[in-house]
């Protein structure tokens, strides 16, 4: 299934965007293919969108991804009702860290601290800031790169600050945040459902959602 021609006939104003859907959906199934991690981050809607997102991706989206039977052992019925996980944070969801943090040090770092905690290279950081020019966002965006992370951006407009920050800047039509973010949720949607199936499928890896090489 050619989930970006779909996507792209589902949202016309979304055309121009399918290299970018594709080379993003390369840099994710690489980083877990190689047994990286995603962190996610956003303000406001779009921190709803990376809960959305690490949700998509850690359980079940469209499928319901049984455990190979060698992973089963040992686990009893347990084995039977867990999922195959691909392994995302959202730096959104530490409420205990943020709170501590941004009183104690300094609110606009907060995502930063958490990349620099749980990056390594390799990993990927999913951005997202309907503006490209959200502080904390491109303070985590720069430590992600000093971390050897690749950095992919979901935004709009002109793509702001972040667009020179990323290896692949999602930039998708409008100017008012709501239909940013209206575009944003069919994207991401279908980074998702390009890795279950490559990663979860009948034969996974064997499907035509193979990385570019």
């Amino acid at each position: 299934m050619d989930h970006v021609m779909q996507l792209a006939a589902r949202y016309p104003a979304l055309e121009d965007l399918k290299d970018e859907v594709r080379d993003a959906y390369g840099i994710l199934c690489s980083c877990y293919a190689s047994g990286g991690k995603v962190l996610v981050c956003g303000n406001g809607g779009s921190a709803s969108d990376a809960e959305h997102i690490v949700g998509e991706l850690m359980k079940g989206f469209r499928s319901p991804r049984p455990l190979p039977e060698a992973e089963k052992d040992g686990l009893g019925e347990l084995g039977e009702r867990l999922q195959g996980a691909l392994p995302a944070i959202a730096l959104t969801g530490q409420p205990a860290l943020s709170t501590a943090y941004a009183n104690d040090v300094d609110p606009v770092m907060v995502f930063a601290q958490q990349v620099y905690g749980y990056g390594r290279a390799g990993d990927v950081l999913l951005a997202l800031t309907t503006s490209g020019n959200s502080a904390n966002v491109l303070c985590a965006a720069r430590v992600a790169q000093h971390r050897g992370m690749k950095v992919i951006g979901l935004t709009g407009r002109d793509g702001g600050k972040l667009r020179d920050l990323c290896s692949v800047c999602l930039i998708v039509p409008g100017k008012e945040t709501a239909e940013i973010q209206e575009y944003h949720l069919p994207i991401y949607h279908t980074l998702c459902a390009m890795l279950e199936e490559y990663f979860f499928g009948d034969q996974p890896g064997k499907n035509e959602n193979a990385p570019p090489k």
